[in-house]
């Protein structure tokens, strides 16, 4: 399994530690190197930056190739060479070097060329999936714009896909310009069609939540949980959601939910921790 890039910083908040452990396919293994806490001071992020900033971790051997992939991305003029290009790059990134951002960029970029609407989907997914475990504002909404851009590819091509709709518009609650609530109208519309959409009842949970509407989100969650009851992020959301309500009773029994399926000794601790908090 993929690390999570070490750009990720865990917050105070349980439901973020347990979303970058449980949830994310890349788990954190070391703490903010001072180029990432760089890059969550900056007002706007750039890829490219980014990118040349991990390069001091990597080996003299990864180096030399990484550089004559680069090369070769520059020099290469013709669209299937730029796709072969762009996907050697995003292998070295997952395979090599193991660091999500780049690893998706590249994918998303080579997408782009090949304009085939289910890697436009795996890329503008993998970024939607990844940026809600992310505490940097300009990183986040980077990833949600990049995402947003991907989705809108898609459906040139295929658009009555539900699913790249319900993406689309989850965007718009992660910076993406437009209010929230244009995106959660574009949900609600598969919602309404399709009940029993679990990735629609999710995000709009998730819509509820950031745009304050607790109860209605609450809803979602529990909507959610009906359709599939593993859905572990649901529950801490759910956690979260009563917490900071200051409905301590009802965030103790989902913290409690939650505890059973986690696995994570660190989690674990962290949890109980937290519940006794709550008492």
């Amino acid at each position: 399994m993929l690390k999570k890039e070490q750009w990720i910083a865990v917050t105070a908040s349980v439901i973020l530690l347990l979303s970058l452990y449980a949830f994310g396919r890349f788990k954190p293994s070391h703490t903010d190197h001072d180029e990432h806490k760089e890059t969550a001071k900056s007002e706007q992020f750039e890829i490219n930056g980014f990118i040349n900033s991990l390069k001091k971790d990597l080996t003299p051997s990864q180096s030399a190739y990484l550089t004559s992939l680069e090369d070769a991305l520059t020099r290469g003029d013709l669209v299937t060479q730029r796709i072969a290009n762009f996907q050697s790059l995003s292998n070295f990134w997952r395979d090599s070097a193991r660091s999500f951002l780049p690893f998706v960029y590249y994918s998303g970029e080579k997408a782009k060329l090949e304009n085939s609407e289910k890697n436009l989907n795996f890329a503008a997914q993998s970024m939607l999936e990844e940026l809600r475990g992310i505490s940097n504002p300009e990183l986040k909404k980077w990833m949600a714009i990049e995402a947003n851009d991907l989705f809108s590819r898609s459906l040139k091509i295929n658009p009555n896909n539900d699913s790249t709709i319900i993406g689309l518009g989850s965007t718009y609650f992660f910076g993406v310009p437009g209010a929230p609530m244009e995106g959660i109208l574009k949900i609600r519309a598969i919602a309404d069609k399709d009940p029993n959409n679990v990735f629609a009842q999710f995000m709009l949970g998730y819509g509820g939540m950031v745009s304050g509407q607790t109860d209605k989100a609450a809803e979602r969650f529990k909507k959610v949980l009906e359709l599939d009851p593993s859905n572990t992020e649901s529950i801490f959301l759910l956690a979260e959601l009563y917490e900071k309500a200051g409905n301590n009773n009802e965030a103790k029994i989902w913290y409690e939910k939650g505890l059973k399926a986690v696995k994570n000794p660190e989690l674990i601790k962290a949890l109980e921790e937290k519940i006794k908090t709550l008492k």
